[in-house]
């Protein structure tokens, strides 16, 4: 009863939204720093790479901790958007949202849910081949298969593409939601400048690195 009364609070569903957030976030960033290294050392993304494939920790408990912290954040994202719409009047002028708030803020919802999609895309390709490679069809441990393997996806430039405007809108969603995190968890005070700073800094480098790296290994096959 007491979880459910606290998840129905419109203040928890968002504070628990912005932790979810802020999870993901950190996931990113280590997902961003191992892929980055394909582009400086093939040896090293190889066993970077093997390393988190058979670790048992990540794999039996961090990655169904992701999995469900990504289900979790896009669900709790689409409650809030929906009860924001409810909740807003109606017989009032009409709202002028581009006066208000930047269009990053106003569209949450459409960028999250093609993040989404580039997310099940980006299972299909990799998380899913990956559980075939070793559980399915129970292939040998192949220590140096993962450049080539990530090498190979950037080949069709359909494909790269797609992932390029995806980040692009992960940029934009990070843009709004990193220091919205923040602040729904209460943390106000002289560090906070800084941190909308470092915020903003995070929504631009880290997904246009990822741009980097796909067009990186498309022009270089």
């Amino acid at each position: 009863m007491a979880k459910s009364t606290f998840l129905s609070s419109s203040i928890a569903r968002k504070v628990a939204m912005a932790l979810s957030g802020l999870f993901l976030i950190t996931f990113l960033s280590l997902h961003f720093f191992i892929n980055l290294t394909s582009v400086f050392s093939e040896d090293f993304f190889n066993e970077a790479s093997h390393f988190m494939g058979y670790n048992p920790l990540i794999q039996f408990v961090m990655q169904p901790v992701l999995i469900a912290g990504v289900v979790f954040h896009f669900v709790m994202g689409i409650v809030l958007e929906l009860k924001n719409r409810n909740a807003r009047p109606v017989t009032y002028a009409k709202y002028d949202g581009a006066a208000n708030a930047s269009w990053a803020s106003r569209n949450m919802i459409i960028s999250g849910l093609v993040v989404l999609a580039f997310l099940g895309l980006h299972m299909y390709d990799f998380w899913l081949q990956e559980i075939v490679y070793k559980y399915v069809d129970s292939n040998l441990i192949n220590e140096t298969r993962y450049y080539e393997e990530l090498v190979h996806k950037f080949i069709s430039p359909i494909r790269t593409g797609l992932y390029c405007i995806a980040f692009i809108l992960l940029s934009l969603h990070l843009w709004h939601g990193f220091n919205s995190s923040f602040q729904s968890v209460g943390f106000n005070n002289k560090f906070s400048k800084s941190l909308h700073k470092l915020g903003y800094a995070f929504a631009i480098i880290v997904p246009f690195g990822f741009i980097f790296i796909a067009l990186f290994h498309h022009f270089n096959q």
